[in-house]
Formats: C-alpha cells, sequence, structure tokens
C-alpha cells in the first residue's frame, strides 16, 4: 500500500481527548499502514486566535490529502464570534453528504426487532439551514417567511450515494422525502433516488414518505437499510436511528465530497457526539465513536490491505465490548485508556492471525 496522509482536526475537551485515542489504533505500528498525520489545531482559544484561518487551512489539507478525522470542537454561542468549524468545513470542501450510521452495540439493548445496521444518508447543505428568515407585520397578524433551496446537483449526490453505500452494506435503500405534500422541491430528491434506482437494479429499493419512513422504523424487522434524506429531516432521523440503538457510542458520522462521478472525493469523519466537559481529564469518557469514525474513514481508502484493517478496527471495537470491557457510560468500570488499549490488542492479534492464513 502506498503512503496516505489524513488531516487530523484536534478539537476541544474530550473531544480531543478521543481523537488521540483513535489516532492511537491507527498508528501504522498497530496497523501496518504507511499512514502520515498533518495536524491541524481546531481548538476554540486557536480559531480564535487565528480567526478561523486554521479551519480553512484544515479545509484544504482535506482537499489535498483526500481524507480527514476531526475531533469534538466548541460552537460559541455568542453572535459574532467564530461559530462553529463545521459549516466553514462543508463549504470549503464542498461536502454535500453526510452519513451517520447506528449499530447495535453488544451488551446494549436496541429497540425490539433493531438488529442490523441502518445508515441516514442525508444532504450536508441548503435545505432549511442557511435559508434567509424574515417577519412582517405585528402582533396576531405577524407571518414569519423562510426561503429555502435545494439543488438537482446534491439531491442527485445524496441519491447516487446511497445505492453505493447500500450495497456496500447489503442493504435496502428505504425512505426518501414527503413528496406527495411538496412534489415540486421535495419531489427532486424522490426523481433523484428512482433515476439511481434505475441505474442500480440489483439494490433493492423501497421508497417511503418520510412521515411512514418515522413509523415503520420502529417496527422494522431488523434488515440493514439506508435512508436518503434531505438536510433538515436527515439531522432529526439520524438522532432518532442512533438513539434506537440504545447508545450512540457505536456511530460515526461521515462528511463527503462527490466528484463529478458521484463518487467519494474527500471524506472527514467524526463522532456524532459532542465535547462533554463534565468527563474532561477523568479518563472515563467513551472513545468508540472515534475509534470507529478511523475505521470508516479506512475503508474508503479503495486499498485491499487499508480495508482488512478497518474491518479489523470494527471487529475488535465491538468484540472488546462483548468480552466485558466497557466504559461507564455502558455500564462497565474500563477507563478510556484501557478500552483502546485492549482494541488495539485485539487488532494486533487479529491482523496478525489474518496474516498467517493469508
Amino acid at each position: 500500500m502506498e503512503s496516505r496522509t489524513i488531516a487530523v482536526l484536534e478539537g476541544d475537551q474530550t473531544g480531543q481527548e478521543l481523537l488521540e485515542e483513535a489516532l492511537r489504533v491507527l498508528d501504522p505500528g498497530v496497523t501496518g499502514l504507511e499512514l502520515e498525520f498533518r495536524r491541524f489545531d481546531l481548538s476554540l482559544e486557536n480559531r480564535r486566535r487565528t480567526e478561523n484561518r486554521v479551519v480553512h487551512e484544515a479545509a484544504a489539507a482535506m482537499r489535498e490529502c483526500g481524507y480527514g478525522i476531526k475531533a469534538a470542537t466548541i460552537t460559541p454561542e455568542r453572535a459574532g464570534d467564530v461559530g462553529s468549524p463545521n459549516a466553514l468545513l462543508r463549504k470549503d470542501i464542498n461536502g454535500t453528504v453526510i452519513v451517520r450510521t447506528g449499530r447495535r452495540i453488544p451488551g446494549v439493548n436496541p429497540l425490539p426487532g433493531v438488529h442490523a445496521p441502518i445508515s441516514v444518508v442525508r444532504m450536508a447543505v441548503d435545505d432549511a439551514y442557511g435559508a434567509e428568515e424574515w417577519r412582517e407585520g405585528e402582533g396576531p397578524d405577524e407571518v414569519a417567511y423562510r426561503t429555502e433551496k435545494i439543488s438537482r446537483r446534491v439531491c442527485r449526490g445524496v441519491a447516487e450515494f446511497a445505492f453505493i453505500h447500500a450495497r456496500r452494506m447489503r442493504a435496502k435503500v428505504f425512505g426518501g422525502p414527503k413528496w406527495t405534500v411538496s412534489p415540486v422541491y421535495e419531489g427532486m430528491l424522490k426523481e433523484e433516488m428512482d433515476r439511481a434506482a434505475e441505474k442500480n437494479p440489483d439494490v433493492r429499493y423501497e421508497p417511503q414518505l418520510i412521515d411512514a419512513t418515522y413509523a415503520l422504523l420502529l417496527s422494522t424487522y431488523g434488515e440493514p437499510l439506508v435512508i436518503p434524506t434531505l438536510n433538515r429531516d436527515g439531522d432529526c432521523l439520524s438522532d432518532m436511528v442512533l438513539q434506537m440503538f440504545g447508545s450512540i457510542a457505536g456511530a460515526e458520522s461521515l462528511l463527503i465530497a462527490l466528484d463529478e462521478e458521484e463518487r467519494p472525493q474527500t471524506v472527514m469523519a467524526e463522532a456524532p457526539h459532542g465535547t462533554a466537559p463534565s468527563l474532561e481529564g477523568k479518563n472515563i469518557a467513551n472513545p468508540m465513536a472515534m475509534i470507529l469514525a478511523g475505521a470508516a474513514l479506512l475503508g474508503f481508502f479503495e486499498d485491499e490491505q487499508a480495508g482488512r484493517v478497518s474491518r479489523a478496527i470494527y471487529e475488535s471495537t465491538f468484540e472488546t465490548v462483548l468480552d466485558g470491557v466497557k466504559t461507564a457510560d455502558l455500564g462497565g468500570s474500563a477507563t478510556t485508556t484501557e478500552f483502546t488499549d485492549e482494541v488495539i490488542r485485539h487488532v494486533r492479534n487479529k491482523l496478525e492471525v489474518w496474516s498467517a492464513l493469508a
């Protein structure tokens, strides 16, 4: 395998602590992969000091190398401050798709009937976010307005990637927007879903209105699903899907920029959780989601060896939990570093055995 560079976007509080744990697992001494890490300090302090210049530099590095892994960061609430780096990163790398996958964690009880992974593939831009808003009138006659837009290019990217992802997961493409009520606006995504379905007849396809999607998820029969959505729908739906598995610890989040052929061009992996300031410095936060983010990133290298390592990390992470080594949030007593140590032990053993079996 050729040497690959990963842009490392450092963060705040437990976000940074857990990123370091994920990097321990990705270390070439563990994985055998030739990886180089380019670090960028995206802590709130440094974003303020550089007036967000470091965010743009990190995005440029991701565009150059194609891969990034990001720690959770603090978004200040005060208007006029540096704001969220996520919006800037999405814009700078032209990220159009966000993928979040919920999975069953051994020993953690999901909702009844929930067994296989469920991925939500949503727009990373447009729709309700970034829309102009204003009000007119006074008193009871006051009216609020909002302009929203979506583009066919983004709809096509979401739909095409949903089928690519479903093929990788051996899953069914399920759900969709409320195209019956909004045939012009939301119907655009449905048109692109239908178009992608015609191009991918080997992938099962069951379109549903978004409200029916919510209802049917609660009576799922346990098959793997990939759900393409609008930005706002996907934001809400992914939060619900992750909680259906009893914990968001087994999930990672991916921001993806697609090329002209709708193939992943730049991928940034992160955990879907925040910075948990109350846990900072206590060595008890759960590193699972960040470790899985690293595994997911390797899965986009399109290299057989990296693919094996990605699977080894996924399996080792869940085997560690199955062996009873769990952090406090999952009912265990392992520290953050103890959990990571055990994952690393499993990864090394697994890769050694697989190498012996050729």
